[in-house]
Formats: structure tokens, sequence, C-alpha cells
């Protein structure tokens, strides 16, 4: 199985230093219309946005470009590596500290495309026309739709979740090739696809928290990846978990062991 770290921003990180805005060019015209309400920093607060489109640079075909903002700090990847670090809002501009970015190797045009979105970033004008934000630099106007509308989030209950990640304290694995391990939740109970055995339990849904009641599965055997698989299911399913959606996917966190899914086609 391969192995990733989860920590944010963190393990080897290159700063990335915060220039001025317009540096090396002439500054950007504000933008017309669809300016950010007072207080500006509100208005993107607690937001996700994902890129649509941009003019001046062409975006990767297939990559996901995004952009957090919350609690005064910033999150964002180009499609390869994960950058944050703190924001403002200054008048009509983006105001950056300081980037942390994580240091894994991609595609050159993934690694160019995380660049010069951070080089982006920092003095960009800003505008915000109901869920479409825009950020404009030096000839590069990158456009972006609220994550909530671009991705709506899946239903939990009647989804075939199919897991893609196996967490264990602060590490992932992932899912053997050949191996298959599904969730498919109802109002009162779970079926399970454990990667070896089939088979289900009840469960209680009560807001963000899961409870588990035993689960009950076939006894077929098989190879070690398969069982590997089963035992890091079951043990994300034993009890109490937290679980979160986002989009197409959904996190299960039962402290210690949980589970990383996304939702099935």
């Amino acid at each position: 199985m391969r192995h990733r770290t989860l920590l944010p921003f963190a393990l080897s990180t290159v700063v990335l230093a915060a220039s001025c805005a317009g540096a090396g060019g002439a500054p950007t015209p504000p933008l017309g219309g669809g300016a950010l309400d007072a207080p500006a920093d509100r208005a993107i607060d607690g937001r996700t946005f994902l890129a649509t489109g941009a003019t001046g640079r062409v975006l990767v075909p297939g990559a996901v470009v995004r952009l957090s903002f919350l609690d005064g700090q910033l999150g964002g990847t180009g499609g390869c590596n994960s950058m944050g670090g703190p924001y403002a809002i200054d008048g009509e501009r983006l105001v950056v500290g300081p980037l942390a970015m994580t240091e894994m190797a991609c595609q050159p045009a993934l690694m160019e495309q995380d660049a010069w979105l951070a080089a982006l970033l920092d003095g960009a004008v800003v505008s915000l026309a109901g869920d479409t934000l825009t950020l404009a630099k030096d000839g590069t106007r990158l456009a972006l739709l609220d994550r909530e509308v671009a991705e709506p989030d899946r239903p939990l209950i009647g989804t075939r979740w199919v897991v893609d990640g196996l967490v264990s304290a602060d590490a992932v694995s992932s899912v053997p090739l050949g191996v298959t391990a599904a969730l498919t939740f109802a109002e009162d109970r779970v079926d399970v696809e454990s990667g070896c055995n089939r088979g289900g339990g009840a469960v209680t849904i009560a807001g963000p928290t899961l409870a588990f009641g035993p689960i009950a599965l076939t006894k077929m055997a098989c190879e070690d990846g398969a069982m590997d698989v089963e035992r890091a299911v079951l043990a994300a399913l034993a009890g109490e978990a937290r679980y979160l959606i986002e989009a197409s996917t959904l996190t299960i966190d039962a402290g210690g062991s949980g589970l990383s899914l996304r939702a099935a086609p």
C-alpha cells in the first residue's frame, strides 16, 4: 500500500515570500462591478472556490484548482501541492502572507500551475459576484465558483461510498489494486463491502455523528491485502465516529482510525 502523511502544509515545506502587488508589471486595473461587500474579508471567509476558467493562463485539463478561506487563513492547490498562509483584503486587493507549500513531485505542468497560482494570490484584485470569485493580476485572471455550487455535497443516505483511503494515526494508506470496499447507508442501517466479505449492521445518524452497532459479515477468507482492508473498515465502524461530506468525498473519523471514501458514479 502507498502511504501519505496527513499534515497539511507541513513536513517538508518551502516558504514563498509574498511579493508586492503588481510587481514585475503594470498594476491590474480594478474590476468593474461585483465588488466585495464590507467588511470584505467576511464575503469570502468560510468559503471554498474551484477554478472554472482563466485568461492569460491555460488550466491543466483535469486538474482541480481550489482556494479556501477560513478565519484569516488561505489554503489552496494548483492541482499538485497544497499551500497555505494568512490572508487579508486591503481595499479591493488580496494580501497574502508568506505561503508554506508541500514539496510533492508531480507532472511539470501541474507544478508550474502551483507556482503561478501562488504568485497570483498576493496583490490580486478581488471581485465577488454572487457565487463567482475572480482574481486578477499582471494579465492573469482566474475565475472560481463556490464549491457548494460547483460540486454539491452528495447525500450520505443512498449513495454507494467506495473506500479509497485507510486512515491510521496521521497517515493514509491506499486500498490495494483489485480490492473494493464500500459502504451504503440507509436510515438506520449500513451495508458493508469490507474488501473481502459482505454484510452490515445498525447505524444511528445524529448530526455529524454515526453510531454503529455490531457489524455482521460473511466468513470468507481472502488474500492478505483484502483482509488488511477489512480490518481497517471494521475498526472505523466500531462504535461512534464523526463524518464529513464535501462534494463527492466522505470522511469517517473514529479517533485513531478512519476511512476516506468517494461516491461511486
